[in-house]
């Protein structure tokens, strides 16, 4: 083999193993983009239940109305907001908060994904509101847009309004979500959503007593920040190895079962 050949063939595989490293890199910065935002959601826990275990009688004045879950929730205590068809083969239960930066890289990563498999029926999804940054930076941003999604899912709205809370969220340390006129704005960008029944929960707070004991379930599930993502049982945001594209994959799987 002539001196040029050998180094033909050498540059050649410098580029494929340049190509490759490029690659790893790319996925490492997603990975670290999404499980680094969450370190934000998961030190708030503690903040917020010393918040709420310093304020627990302010907390049960604020909620002193009665418990009202909005249409077709379900699960234990009705806490679950359900999307997709009941009889999907894999279930995925999704613990979020409207205000919290690693759920909005959650679903900035997985959304696609999630709405195909739903749209398929492969999927079920069972959303759970909390409210971790309220306790954590402070406001009530979190409880507010939780119970405008739980006026939306009155109106057979949620999916929809459930993505453009996350597309407009503020930043962390911005309460906006505390302004129901902000809440109502988004509202427009969700087809036929935008009615005085919507308009009267959100403003009344309908929802807000569900929303408390929604937040306290997730206080008093052990779990360790939000988003906490179970996948038939099984925390798949742990799993650093976890792509939108494994995840179709064992939904695919398990329907085939």
């Amino acid at each position: 083999m002539s001196e040029k050949n050998r180094e033909g063939k050498r540059t050649a595989r410098e580029r494929l193993a340049e190509e490759r490293a490029k690659q790893k890199s790319a996925e490492k910065r997603r990975r670290v983009l999404i499980v680094g935002a969450s370190v934000v959601c998961v030190l708030g826990l503690a903040a917020v239940i010393g918040v709420v275990a310093a304020n627990s009688g302010k907390d049960d004045k604020q909620a002193s109305g009665p418990v009202v879950a909005p249409s077709g929730a379900n699960g234990q205590d009705s806490l679950a907001i359900p999307v997709g068809e009941e009889g999907a083969k894999s279930t995925l239960v999704v613990w979020e908060d409207f205000r919290c930066p690693a759920c909005k890289a959650f679903e900035a990563a997985y959304r696609p994904t999630v709405h195909e498999l739903t749209g398929s029926g492969k999927l079920k999804v069972e959303y759970h509101l909390a409210t971790i940054i309220d306790g954590n930076m402070g406001g009530t941003g979190s409880r507010t847009a939780a119970n405008a999604a739980a006026c939306a899912q009155d109106a057979g709205k949620f999916p929809g309004y459930h993505d453009v809370l996350y597309e407009n969220q503020p930043e962390e340390t911005s309460d906006d979500y505390a302004e129901n006129a902000k809440l109502l704005e988004l509202a427009q960008k969700v087809d036929g959503l935008d009615t005085p029944a919507f308009r009267t929960c959100v403003e009344k707070g309908t929802h807000d007593s569900w929303v408390d004991k929604s937040a306290a379930a997730f206080r008093n599930g052990g779990f360790s920040g939000t988003p906490t993502v179970l996948l038939n049982g099984k925390n798949i945001y742990q799993d650093q190895t976890m792509t939108p594209a494994k995840l179709k994959q064992q939904v695919l799987e398990a329907a085939k079962g």
